[in-house]
This record gives structure tokens, C-alpha cells and sequence, in this order.
């Protein structure tokens, strides 16, 4: 039975951190720190004592043996590192540095501004307008495609013989000096205008011309005619000193509906009369509107007043803009027999 030998004093040990000693015969004491920088030389073969028969043979180490104990000298020679510092080295190695990209410059100006193309020397011909402008479509006389709203009115119709409230209506005209004339019968199925027994005069009164030729029904003429003769004859000989010759009509029988609505105008039965102005015995005019002199004022404000009442409706300048420069007046029917003045 072998016993197992103790190991020869001269084998070289182990080293305890990874690293071979060398034999105590080779060894060199190193006189500072600073040559511990430089790696020792590696011993040859024929300093390494070949062990005599029966010692065992220590194990030889791996091939990267060298390589790790010549790094973990590097380490030891080299010092601790700072803590945290990030080793650039390797960083460097493994990613490429990357290249920035250079700011894009401002385009510069060209020295020379571009010159605009010249127009030709021969200037093209102007549009010009035409000699005639064009005229819009007219309206229909109803102002639009919606139907009128209907009234028990539009289906009058002239009768074989004239009713005997028409022929009172006449007679009584005739008395007051009204000069008139017979009209044939209006009518318009498709907007509802309507006229059984339409009349025209000439004269709304004795010495009492009206002018152009007004076209009423029989009973807007009789009131009209009473109007004149016992209102503005009256008013003017007071205010004026003259008496009343003759009435501008702006408007009598005219088929349409009023304005801004379906509703149809009492100008589509003969039943309103629109009064431009006045003209005295003297040669004076008074004209209706929004700012008449200050007797005409007068003079006009006492002729409207009175007109509410005889008529039912009663507008004029300040009441809307389609009658600032005329009286409208109309006989429309009213619940309880009330007025309409503005």
C-alpha cells in the first residue's frame, strides 16, 4: 500500500487568486508598486523542476487561463474604477458613433430678382357693356307662385241685371256731382280679383277733378266723393284761403295682393284709394310726405285724422315705408264695424 507523498518544498503551489507562482528560486522580490504593472515573464520549460517517480503531477490549466490571470493584473495594476462611470471603451467598441446630421441652411436669394414677363405692346380689348341692359322677368301679378288666400269676394260675379243697391249707388253719386262712367266687369279666376260693377270717374265732386282716371266699385266712390266735399274742401278754404281743384290718385282698382303677403290688396276690389297729393283753386300743390313744409303739415295731419272713421283703414307716411308718399284708403270690412289708422 502507497502512501501518499508530501509535497516537495521546491514544487511550485497554486496561486489563490487564479495566478501561478513561480518557484522560490525564480521569484524576484519587486521593489514598489509601480512594477507590478509590468506582467511577469512566464517561466520556460527548463525552469519548471520535473518531479521526481511517484510525486503526482499537477494538472496543466486551461488555454484561457493566461488571458484571465493577465486581466485580473491589468485590474490590480490599474486601480478600482469609479463607481457608476460607464466603461466607454467597450461602449465606443460595440456601437459606432453616430453621425449628426448637419442643420438644413436657408436657401440664398438669388443675387439677381427675376423680371416679370412683359405683356404684350397691343393691350387686349376691354369687355364693354352692352348698349341695352337686359330687362329681369316681370312678375305675375299675384307676386309669386304661392296662391292667394281666398276671400268670399273673388266670386262675384255681374249679374243679367244690375242689383237696385247698384243703381241707388249711382243715383246718389249723380247728386253729389260726381261725373263718371260705366266700366265692364273685372275679373281674374286665378288670383281672385274681382269688379261686378265697376265704375270710372272723372270728377270726385262739383269743380273736383281726380286724375288720372280712377276705377272704383260704386260704394268706395260715394265715400270718397263725401270725403272730399265736406272734409278737404272745407280744410283747405280754412288753411289756404282757396278751395280744393283737384286730387292726384296715386293708385285705385289694381289686381295684385299686398305687399309681402297672400293675402289680396283691397286695390283688387275697387275698394281703396291712394292720394298722391292736392293742387288748390290758387295754383298751390301740397304734396304727401314724410317731411312736408310746415302749413302743409298742418293741413295734411286734419285731412288724415278726419279720414279715420269714413274709411277703415287709414295709412300714410310713418306707418311703413310703401305708404311714405301717399294716403292709402279702403273701405275693408271689420269686425264690429272698427278702423285700421296708422
Amino acid at each position: 500500500m502507497e502512501q501518499p507523498l508530501t509535497p516537495r518544498v521546491d514544487q511550485p503551489l497554486k496561486p489563490r487568486g487564479g495566478q501561478r507562482l513561480k518557484p522560490r528560486r525564480h521569484r524576484q522580490v519587486t521593489p514598489n508598486r509601480t512594477q507590478q504593472k509590468t506582467q511577469a515573464p512566464l517561466p520556460s520549460p527548463a525552469d519548471v523542476p520535473v518531479p521526481g517517480p511517484g510525486i503526482p503531477v499537477p494538472e496543466p490549466r486551461p488555454a484561457e487561463a493566461p488571458k484571465a490571470d493577465a486581466a485580473k493584473t491589468e485590474e490590480k495594476t490599474e486601480g478600482p474604477k469609479t463607481a457608476g462611470a460607464p466603461d466607454r471603451f467597450n461602449e465606443e467598441k460595440s456601437h459606432p458613433k453616430r453621425q449628426v446630421r448637419p442643420e438644413p441652411s436657408a436657401p440664398e436669394p438669388p443675387a439677381v430678382a427675376p423680371t416679370p414677363t412683359q405683356k404684350p405692346d397691343i393691350a387686349e380689348p376691354e369687355a364693354q357693356a352692352p348698349a341695352v341692359a337686359p330687362q329681369p322677368p316681370q312678375k305675375p301679378a299675384d307676386a309669386g307662385d304661392k296662391k292667394m288666400l281666398p276671400d268670399p269676394r273673388s266670386a262675384d260675379l255681374p249679374d243679367g241685371k244690375m242689383p237696385a243697391e247698384e243703381v241707388a249707388c249711382r243715383e246718389r253719386l249723380k247728386a253729389l256731382g260726381v261725373e263718371f262712367e260705366e266700366h265692364k266687369a273685372e275679373s281674374n279666376p286665378e288670383i281672385g280679383c274681382s269688379i261686378p260693377y265697376p265704375i270710372v270717374i272723372k270728377t270726385i265732386g262739383k269743380s273736383i277733378a281726380i286724375a288720372p282716371g280712377t276705377e272704383l266699385n260704386c260704394p268706395m266712390a260715394e265715400v270718397a266723393a263725401r270725403f272730399a266735399a265736406n272734409v278737404i274742401q272745407p280744410a283747405a278754404k280754412a288753411d289756404f284761403g282757396a278751395d280744393l281743384k283737384s286730387i292726384s290718385q296715386a293708385s285705385a282698382f289694381v289686381c295684385r295682393p299686398r305687399n309681402g303677403t297672400r293675402k289680396l290688396s283691397e286695390h283688387a276690389f275697387g275698394n281703396a284709394l291712394d292720394i298722391a297729393g292736392f293742387t288748390l283753386s290758387d295754383g298751390k300743390k301740397i304734396e304727401i310726405g314724410p317731411a312736408p313744409p310746415e302749413q302743409d303739415a298742418k293741413f295734411l295731419n286734419a285731412v288724415r285724422k278726419a279720414a279715420c272713421g269714413p274709411f277703415k283703414t287709414v295709412l300714410g307716411p310713418g306707418a311703413d315705408a310703401d305708404h311714405s308718399l301717399h294716403f292709402h284708403l279702403d273701405l275693408e270690412p271689420r269686425r264690429h264695424g272698427g278702423t285700421f289708422c296708422q
